[in-house]
């Protein structure tokens, strides 16, 4: 008789997923280091206790108006990356789903079962299209303020006004995002690395499919 050919080894699942591409976290690290700039150079310019430790205002000026400037080229070059797009795709689009989570999260109900979500959650859609939208509000409020002989002195005006306010919600915004982020080490891991657990993704995102 034959032997018996010994049955395959069940191939087992790998405990980590890939999540980012190296040129999607470099895109997101190179965005908040940006972001960050702007935030701290307007603090100094605002607050006027921070205004006289830092000093060399024309100095922050300059920082602040061309890291607000280039703040959408990380985006905008990672265009060239499939897997950047894939994800933009992804993240500009809502489904039933996303209206569950969001239920869910107003219910303040974190049960796994009830936040479908697919690689990115309602939460993080709309963070993404609020803060995008936010940066095209500030870069062009921002150039009419800085080049003044372009425009009205009314628009001029208008847009300082805008561009105070807006700053300021974005800061509280971004404390926010900032914060959830800390309270989620595997998400951070995540744009760290490029990976995540198996586990993570199938509690907080069930419906993604790596």
């Amino acid at each position: 008789m034959t032997p018996r050919a010994e049955a395959a080894p069940a191939r087992q699942a790998p405990a980590r997923l890939h999540r980012f591409t190296r040129a999607e976290r470099w895109i997101h690290r190179t965005t908040a280091a940006l972001m960050g700039v702007c935030v701290a150079t307007a603090a100094c310019l605002y607050l006027p206790q921070l205004a006289e430790l830092v000093g060399r205002r024309e100095l922050v000026v300059r920082l602040h108006e061309w890291a607000g400037l280039a703040l959408p080229v990380p985006v905008l070059t990672g265009l060239a990356s499939r897997a950047f797009r894939a994800d933009l795709g992804r993240i500009n689009r809502f489904g039933p789903h996303d209206k569950l989570w969001l239920r869910a999260a107003l219910r303040r109900d974190k049960r796994p079962s009830s936040r479908p979500a697919g690689k990115f959650n309602a939460g993080q859609k709309i963070y993404a299209a609020w803060i995008a939208g936010a940066t095209l509000v500030m870069l062009g409020t921002g150039l009419m303020m800085w080049f003044t002989h372009l425009t009205p002195l009314m628009w001029r005006t208008s847009a300082t006004f805008v561009h105070d306010w807006l700053a300021l919600t974005v800061g509280i915004v971004l404390a926010g995002h900032i914060g959830m982020a800390l309270a989620d080490p595997e998400a951070r891991r995540g744009l760290r690395t490029g990976t995540v657990g198996r586990e993570w993704a199938e509690r907080e995102h069930p419906l993604w499919r790596p």
